[in-house]
């Protein structure tokens, strides 16, 4: 090789190699510091838009999670009216009973009387009842739709909860009953299904996230790795551009 002053082609190798390793180096620090793969979009570009994608959609089940959840308070608290009215009507069915004691007075029927009329009250004030101040519970049919990435999964139709009417009480104490144990058995059927769509959902919000931590998320164990690595070329890089650059005093000693 020439041994030549104005050009230090080994100095200009050793530099540009130190600026690569040196970038590496920058580039592991940085995401060892975030905890994520990609600090810049232009890192991985498809990968910023396929972990958007991922995210978002964990995100809309974290929502459906609380619909989910709100859905079946709703039912739960359905029931629980369900549950009053079945109390008050199995009451009025042993009014009825009483009423056919052919042993009572007057005055008993009339206490009878009374009490099953004001049962009657009451249960048409119950079955009146809302739910988020403006949402029927036994009242004109409602619609409870899930929806899981935009497509709605599951729809509660308060129509199909409640089958029965508490005006018609006069019609017969034994339809009713039977109309509330329905009703009550087709709100226990939701629960149970929305219970279902809940495991499913959540299942789903897990792999949703665990899909973009493959792609966003440093392996710090690995990326340390390579920390290690990016130090070590730039340390030695220092030091080879130190080596190149003295490579030109032997001209110099030949000038001498």
């Amino acid at each position: 090789m020439s041994v030549v002053i104005n050009t230090n082609s080994a100095a200009t190798i050793a530099s540009n190699n130190l600026s690569a390793s040196n970038a590496m180096l920058q580039r592991s620090l940085n995401r060892l510091s975030s905890g994520s793969k990609i600090v810049n979009a232009s890192d991985d570009a498809g990968g910023v838009a396929v972990a958007s994608r991922l995210t978002a959609a964990a995100k809309r089940s974290g929502v459906v999670a609380g619909n989910l959840s709100n859905a079946v308070s709703y039912l739960q608290h359905q029931d629980s009216v369900l549950k009053t009215i079945e109390k008050m009507v199995n009451r009025q069915s042993e009014l009825a009973a009483l009423y056919d004691d052919t042993t009572k007075s007057d005055d008993d029927l009339a206490l009878y009387e009374t009490e099953f009329d004001a049962l009657t009250d009451q249960i048409t004030t119950v079955s009146a009842l809302t739910w988020n101040d403006d949402v029927d519970l036994l009242g004109a049919a409602i619609d409870i739709t899930v929806s899981e990435n935009g497509t709605d999964v599951y729809s509660i139709s308060n129509a199909d909860a409640t089958g029965y009417d508490s005006g018609t009480i006069a019609d017969g104490v034994t339809d009713e009953l039977a109309a509330i144990a329905e009703a009550r058995a087709t709100n226990g059927a939701e629960q149970s299904t929305l219970g279902y769509y809940a495991e499913l959902n959540s299942a789903a919000k897990g792999n949703f996230e665990a899909a973009a931590s493959v792609i966003v998320d440093v392996d710090v164990a690995a990326e340390s790795t390579q920390l290690a690595r990016w130090n070590t070329l730039v340390q030695a890089g220092t030091a080879m551009i130190a080596q190149a650059n003295g490579s030109t005093q032997a001209a110099l000693t030949l000038l001498r």
